[in-house]
């Protein structure tokens, strides 16, 4: 009986030993606790500079002014200054579309205009060695085509004569010298082998020499009329040649690093739509027009059948090379500004921020982003037009109305120009404190004299406002005053027991 009496003391003893050491185990004093937990870490956001609640990085670092950056973390980071709620209903009412912010190689591709020139390099520049008249010009205009060995005017020139005559009075004579010397005077003045061996054979001086073409082409400048004295300095005429033209394309400054000769191009007309003519950089100036700031750059292209002709406008891409994979988003998203650019990130459930960005090349459609944004963010595409382009991203959206019925007609609030009253006041409930900035993120009631709904939004904080001792999540009366594009508190006032307790219970969760 004792013996049975002390092994079932020792069995219990045993179950409760177990069960101990197990509860033991598990607590999260125990060996076995999770290492996150036991080290109680706290979850950081991000990262972000003193001066600049806008600056933000994944991991520590400096601050653009040299500063150690400071972690937000997630049980402490409130409302975000600059985040605005618009209900969802006006956001599908104003038909604004969000992309999501890609990360890919982007090819530095140049659309640019330009126009068809002649090659200057067939240009042949028709001159005489002599002073004379032009008689009998065989072409009236520029644009005439001429053929290989078509005269293309008859000079009547006294010295030209007179070294005829003179040359002929050598072959009469015995002397060799004077032979030859009258003979290369003939061909320093500009007489053709034919014609010297026409003189030689006819034994007869020609008071007109003709002037030939060289080579086909199309008359590209003509400077003189029939009947004109013509000197050496004349520039009588030119002729151009239109197998091969030239395409003299303008590029911007901001891109003059992107182009080298060789790179591939193609060129579309408006008179032949849907053709393109593929071609080669030919050569890139050296220097940028000062009036325009862009850079010429040269194509050539064969024109076998004709048809491209001088001064036709062209549209030309370049293809040039790709970068290493980048952030990029459409062109349509970035807001350009005087000293920041910036884009509208969606951050869902009808909330939007202003987000500063710095910009890298554009290609196409699409704008590198170097900094600001992380792969995956969604910006907003359209309803840009909701973006006063004379006030930040807060001031812009306050304009929407949440409070509009989702069939109604879309529209904004209205404007600090547009308001017919320059004070109100309302109830309003602490969201976020700026000390630096004198700032305040608020959730005011609606204040019907601005036909304004009951929104979240931040506000500057007049100088004489006393922000000591206030606190988040405390109710307050605040005196909104309208100031310049953007509204302002003047006064804030602690909201009485009643009220306060009204907006604590409309601001719990």
């Amino acid at each position: 009986m004792n013996q049975r009496f002390v092994f079932v003391v020792v069995l219990v003893f045993g179950v409760v030993a177990a069960f101990a050491v197990g509860r033991w185990w598990e607590s999260p004093t125990g060996d076995g606790m999770d290492m996150g937990q036991a080290a109680g870490e706290r979850e950081i956001l991000y990262w972000r500079a003193p001066m600049d609640p806008n600056y933000r990085r994944d991991q520590p670092g400096k601050s653009p002014m040299g500063m150690d950056l400071v972690p937000v973390y997630a049980d402490e980071a409130g409302p975000e200054m600059g985040l605005v709620s618009i209900d969802p209903r006006v956001v599908s009412n104003l038909g604004v579309r969000t992309e999501p912010v890609e990360r890919s190689v982007l090819s530095r591709r140049i659309e640019t205009v330009g126009y068809v020139a002649y090659d200057e390099e067939t240009l042949l520049q028709i001159n005489t060695r002599v002073d004379g008249w032009i008689e009998h010009l065989a072409v009236k205009a520029a644009g005439d085509p001429v053929q290989r060995g078509q005269v293309l005017f008859e000079l009547y020139s006294p010295t030209l004569v007179n070294a005829q005559q003179e040359h002929m009075a050598a072959m009469r004579s015995s002397n060799e010298a004077l032979h030859e010397a009258s003979l290369q005077r003939l061909r320093a003045l500009g007489m053709t082998p034919d014609e010297i061996d026409r003189l030689h054979n006819q034994r007869t001086v020609e008071q007109r020499i003709g002037v030939f073409a060289e080579k086909d082409g199309v008359v590209a400048q003509l400077g003189v009329r029939e009947g004109e004295f013509v000197t050496p300095a004349t520039n009588i005429l030119s002729i151009a040649e239109l197998d091969q033209v030239w395409i003299l394309a303008e590029v911007f400054e901001r891109q003059a690093a992107w182009v080298a000769p060789g790179q591939r191009a193609e060129v579309q007309l408006d008179f032949l739509p849907g053709d393109r003519w593929v071609g080669t950089v030919d050569y890139v100036y050296p220097e940028l027009d000062p009036r325009t700031r862009t850079l010429q750059v040269r194509l050539r292209l064969d024109n076998a059948a004709g048809v491209l002709r001088p001064n036709m406008f062209a549209r030309v891409e370049i293809f040039g090379s790709e970068t290493s994979p980048v952030l990029h988003v459409p062109r349509e998203a970035v807001i350009r500004g005087g000293n920041v650019d910036r884009v509208v990130l969606a951050l869902g459930d009808g909330q939007f921020r202003a987000q500063p960005v710095e910009l890298g090349i554009e290609a196409g459609e699409r704008v590198e982003i170097r900094s600001g944004i992380s792969d995956g963010d969604l910006v907003v595409t359209s309803g840009q037009f909701l973006i006063d382009s004379e006030s930040n991203i807060e001031t812009a959206l306050e304009r929407m109305d949440p409070g509009m019925d989702a069939g109604a007609e879309t529209g904004m609030q209205m404007s600090p120009q547009e308001a017919t009253v320059d004070r109100a006041t309302a109830m309003a409930v602490v969201r976020q404190i700026d000390t630096t900035g004198r700032s305040l993120m608020l959730e005011h009631e609606p204040i019907e004299v601005w036909s304004w709904p009951t929104m979240t939004m931040a506000f500057d904080v007049d100088d004489a406002v006393s922000l000591d001792d206030l606190a988040v999540g405390e109710a307050v009366e605040i005196e909104i005053e309208v100031r310049g594009a953007s509204y302002a508190v003047t006064r804030l006032d602690r909201a009485t027991a009643g009220s306060e307790g009204n907006s604590e219970r409309e601001a719990a969760p």
